[in-house]
């Protein structure tokens, strides 16, 4: 059964569906009639990342290091408490017939957390499906029973190591929707090129996703992709032809490169950065910002001082979105992907004339 929510302050309806993951939203309404024009926002999240993880258990292992990737939340460097059961219930109460998923994520794998089969009832009980993205290197037949039980899919880090294969062979043999979650990068693209071509992903999976290389944490911006590197222009190819026996995605982040490269991808399919509109982040020490990816928390408001519809509607919230509703003004392309990432201008795979990242001096929020 579909969960609808009526958006009354932004006019738009929306629904999905708990079993499959389908999400759809209609246009904006006007007179009970589908307008055609995309809105910008909702007016509660519709997703929220919970980085349940404070800590990561293997970070002293140099896991991310080995596999060439460098962990976004500096994992390997920094140690801080997990979220609390009491904490999480507080978040997902106020979630309620509001948020249709929770990706459980942080600074560390999360079926790692000391009440991770507590956490995911508590999202069950309050009608939140939950997801999760995990290295694999702690993954057992329990915890692959749990997630079929309690979890709408689970994605698998492409780590390169036999746990990452026996992690993806767990989840499959219980029956769970597996993902693999591919880092992509000027490290990584080459594989990744390989592997399409050659369709030598795991059998069985339900889809890769590629997850654009960010320079945060412990990313480099040697790592960084250039829209004037030819493989960026052949991994794009591959995605206007799929043709692998399992789906292909991208993470938002990439969305500038599908408008600029793709010519089949039907533009209604696509998401640009959701950030501030549609999802958010919340910390384990509970500080709430538009993307997990602002590590630096220019625009994080603590949900000690507030609820979170209030950090929603927030200063601080419409300054990350205030990009987002500006940027490239002079694009006709603009409405699909505004521009592409507020915080860091330099993964946008773009080289078009009209960009124009939008600029503004450092602001005061509230």
């Amino acid at each position: 059964m579909a969960y609808i929510l009526h958006d009354k302050k932004y006019h738009f309806v929306s629904a999905f569906d708990p079993k499959t993951g389908a999400y759809v939203r209609s246009g904006i309404l006007k007179d009970g009639k589908d307008t055609g024009k995309d809105p910008f926002m909702a007016s509660f999240p519709h997703l929220i990342d919970v980085g349940v993880m404070g800590h990561c258990l293997h970070g002293k292992t140099g896991l991310c290091v080995k596999a060439g990737i460098g962990c976004y939340q500096s994992g390997l460097t920094v140690d801080q408490p997990n979220m609390s059961v009491e904490d999480f219930r507080w978040i997902a109460q106020q979630c309620r017939h509001r948020v249709n998923q929770f990706a459980l994520g942080g600074r560390g794998d999360p079926d790692q957390h000391e009440q991770f089969e507590t956490l995911l009832r508590i999202c069950r009980e309050n009608d939140i499906v939950p997801n999760f993205t995990t290295s694999g290197y702690g993954m057992t037949p329990a915890l692959a029973l749990l997630c079929k039980q309690y979890c709408g899919a689970v994605a698998v880090s492409w780590y390169r190591s036999p746990y990452t294969l026996h992690a993806i062979d767990l989840l499959l043999q219980a029956g769970v929707k597996t993902n693999i979650h591919y880092v992509l990068g000027n490290n990584s693209i080459d594989e990744a090129l390989d592997r399409l071509e050659k369709k030598s992903f795991p059998d069985g999976i339900n889809a890769v996703v590629f997850l654009l290389h960010k320079p945060v944490g412990l990313g480099s911006r040697e790592n960084v992709l250039s829209p004037e590197d030819p493989r960026v222009a052949q991994f794009f190819r591959y995605l206007d032809r799929p043709d692998t026996p399992y789906k292909v995605g991208v993470d938002s982040c990439t969305v500038p490169g599908i408008v600029n490269f793709c010519r089949r991808v039907t533009r209604q399919s696509l998401d640009t950065c959701e950030g501030g509109r549609f999802s958010c982040y919340i910390s384990a020490d509970l500080m709430m910002m538009p993307c997990s990816f602002d590590q630096t928390g220019r625009f994080a408001v603590s949900l000690r001082e507030h609820n979170i519809r209030e950090v929603w509607n927030s200063g601080t919230f419409e300054a990350f979105r205030a990009s987002l509703r500006n940027s490239c003004s002079h694009c006709s392309q603009r409405d699909v992907c505004m521009g592409g990432c507020p915080l860091m201008p330099e993964v946008v795979l773009c080289q078009k004339k009209e960009r124009q990242p939008y600029a503004k001096d450092k602001e005061s929020y509230i």
